[in-house]
């Protein structure tokens, strides 16, 4: 099976584009490969670093932390922070459905970095996972966390959980369970907020542009990535016109 590594290209010519280290992951495949929850759950783990400094943050470590080390190490990079979308275990470890996934506890007994979340976030997380201060560090919407010279900003889109975020670098845009080709995040949930939602959609990622491209949380479609234009055309959530409209078709 190809490997959907998308390690560098070429979005706008950047400067950054020579430096900028990018991997998508899929649990299942190309970490956790022997993990049968990992093969249904197809999550994604991303890789973000700068390939001069040899720095690098994980998006969301779960499943396999050994593994998302084994391969920095291969590429010569170092694991120097967290960044998490959210607070559900299949993102940063816990228990689920009567099952234990490996995550940032798991990943501070190997390494001691520090665990990005969105403020909003920190209490579900510390409960999800047992992290807490000092090592869970909390962010505002438009915080930026620089790895090497790369900076990644900090977009708080509540409605999947209080406390989503999606992280915009260079013209890349990794969304979490906030966003998907086909769709986006449950909102029926524990924390979960339908109207949060809309708002997030159509307000807080306005300013993400078509040329961006989508990496969302999970490979819930045929190929693992794609515009943002594209998926403001098709997504069906991009639907509806007004909050009342969206209230009609995802409010729950």
């Amino acid at each position: 099976m190809h490997r959907h590594d998308h390690d560098h290209s070429g979005h706008d010519g950047g400067p950054t584009d020579d430096r900028l280290y990018f991997r998508q992951l899929l649990v299942g495949r190309d970490i956790a490969r022997n993990d049968p929850v990992a093969q249904q759950m197809v999550n994604f783990v991303y890789l973000i670093g700068d390939r001069t400094s040899g720095e690098a943050l994980v998006v969301d470590p779960a499943y396999d932390t050994a593994g998302i080390l084994e391969v920095l190490a291969a590429d010569d990079m170092r694991l120097t922070g967290v960044l998490a979308t959210h607070y559900h275990p299949d993102h940063v470890g816990g228990d689920m459905m009567g099952l234990s996934i490996e995550g940032v506890a798991r990943l501070l007994e190997q390494v001691s970095v520090p665990i990005h979340v969105q403020a909003d976030e920190a209490p579900w997380v510390q409960r999800t996972t047992g992290v807490g201060p000092p090592e869970l560090v909390t962010h505002q919407s438009g915080d930026v966390v620089r790895v090497g010279e790369i900076e990644v900003e900090l977009i708080h889109t509540p409605g999947h959980t209080p406390g989503s975020q999606c992280f915009l670098v260079d013209g890349r845009l990794v969304a979490g369970d906030t966003l998907f080709l086909d769709g986006c995040g449950r909102t029926d949930l524990p924390g979960g907020d339908p109207v949060a939602m809309y708002h997030s959609l159509t307000e807080r990622l306005a300013r993400v542009d078509d040329d961006t491209v989508l990496f969302p949380g999970h490979l819930y479609s045929q190929a693992p990535s794609q515009s943002m234009g594209e998926t403001r055309k098709w997504n069906y959530v991009f639907t509806p016109r007004n909050e009342a409209e969206w209230l009609a078709m995802f409010g729950r």
